[in-house]
């Protein structure tokens, strides 16, 4: 019997168009060392992991006639160096150009003909430095099982792990006759099972975001807990295919501090330093900010203390307020009345169903139903604490990781936050047109954390 995509990996494929692909993407930045860091070691280092993902070497085959949903097949002629990429910035390198060469490589929409993941080497970057810039399908990243493939290349230790010695045989790829009778059976044992793939598969998007709620099941009551629609918002509008990206930068210590001081938690000072950096962004925007204005964040976070705890929420960042401490207080606020009322539950099905690994917590807030997005909640914000010692990868040391969040519909900006070694690292995905000053928002996510760091007694 085919391995068959599940209803949920599916409905990634069945949603997907030009102005919203949904691949997740990371930006991992690495010192080179003095053995090298080049294409040729990067390549040998993905071919010898592999053995640890073997999704990363299929490819989704559609069932002649759409009976069903598509399956998972070994891609016979597979080709490592299809995937594995380099670019090269023009010496020396700047971060800016760095961030347009991202915005580039998310825009474009992976190839479905072929495994549905790139890695692509970026040389030439200013002070020694190298980047690595991974997009990985939603249909591919199911938890655990099959992590984002950039985790597959890192290390705890600059010395890599020793290879696994693992010979890969494609196996025989399933006759068009043999997908269909497979399908015919699945039917026969779950008839309602055709009329649903066959509604999706000719990309009826209402029925395939019901597919996506009826999944999760814990979808619906979480949808349902959102009293009032989100407020309207300049970043709720018809987005295009293209993309720009800019990052922040800030150290974990400080956010420690900003508890210490005043209470609640990490996350809620990440949402706080939002909060601050939104409403000046609108102020100088000219928007009519006034002391009631508020913008929603679909907010997926895992929050870890002594275990890993996983919620998400859809929480008013209280953007009129202009008092830092203030927003502060009512961020935490808002965080805890959600974990009283116990709708953290609908978040953990999500988890439970998708399997908790980074990547997939940072692709929560796409998993919700494009079309929901304008009526729900205006910006995506993903938590997600990375380690707190350093990767590497064949030798060379990340220094910075940045996520990179994907669009929905009528969707802007999405913003994604790691903590890692010591610095927490903010990824600002936003539409091209919508968001030409993406990088004024990201420098003031910055200018907020060193605003509420000023209300933190030395």
């Amino acid at each position: 019997m085919p391995d068959r995509l599940s209803a949920l990996d599916a409905s990634f494929l069945y949603l997907e168009d030009s102005t919203t692909p949904m691949h997740v993407g990371g930006v991992a930045v690495f010192r080179r060392p003095r053995t090298g860091f080049d294409y040729d070691r990067l390549v040998g280092l993905i071919e010898e992991r592999l053995s640890f993902v073997p999704r990363y070497r299929q490819k989704v085959v559609p069932v002649p006639g759409r009976l069903a949903r598509p399956v998972w097949v070994d891609d016979q002629d597979f080709d490592v160096t299809y995937h594995v990429r380099r670019s090269a910035l023009p010496k020396p390198g700047s971060d800016r150009q760095l961030h347009d060469l991202v915005a580039r490589l998310m825009s474009r929409p992976l190839d479905h003909a072929r495994p549905l993941w790139e890695v692509y080497l970026v040389e030439g970057l200013a002070r020694n430095r190298t980047a690595v810039v991974t997009k990985t399908h939603q249909a591919v990243v199911n938890g655990l099982g099959a992590p984002e493939i950039g985790q597959v290349i890192l290390d705890v230790s600059a010395t890599p792990r020793p290879p696994v010695e693992s010979l890969w045989m494609p196996s025989p790829a399933p006759s068009g006759v043999q997908l269909v009778a497979d399908a015919v059976a699945e039917a026969v044992q779950r008839p309602g099972e055709l009329v649903e793939n066959v509604r999706s598969a000719t990309m009826d998007t209402v029925a395939a975001v019901r597919k996506v709620a009826g999944v999760f099941g814990g979808l619906a009551s979480a949808v349902r807990t959102a009293a009032t629609p989100a407020p309207g918002s300049p970043l709720n509008v018809r987005i295009s295919p293209q993309r720009r990206f800019a990052v922040a930068r800030a150290r974990l210590d400080e956010f420690r501090a900003i508890r210490r001081a005043h209470g609640g938690t990490v996350n809620d000072g990440v949402l706080a330093v939002l909060s601050g950096a939104l409403r000046t962004w609108l102020l100088s925007r000219g928007e009519v900010v006034t002391a009631g204005t508020t913008m929603r964040a679909m907010a997926p976070m895992s929050v870890r203390d002594d275990e890993a705890q996983v919620a998400a929420y859809f929480v008013d960042l209280p953007v009129g307020e202009p008092n830092p401490v203030v927003r502060l207080h009512h961020v935490s606020h808002a965080m805890r009345a959600h974990q009283e009322s116990g709708q953290s539950v609908a978040a953990q099905t999500l988890v439970r169903f998708s399997g908790f690994a980074p990547p997939t917590l940072h692709a929560l807030g796409a998993r919700a139903a494009s079309s929901f997005s304008r009526r729900l909640f205006n910006v995506v914000v993903t938590n997600v604490p990375g380690p707190q010692v350093p990767l590497y990868a064949a030798g060379a040391r990340m220094i910075e990781m940045f996520p990179v969040v994907p669009l929905a519909k009528n969707q802007a900006l999405s913003i994604g936050v790691t903590s890692y070694d010591g610095g927490v690292y903010f990824g600002l995905n936003a539409d091209r047109d919508a968001m030409s000053d993406v990088d004024v928002l990201a420098a003031m996510v910055e200018e907020s954390v060193e605003e509420l760091m000023g209300t933190v007694s030395a």
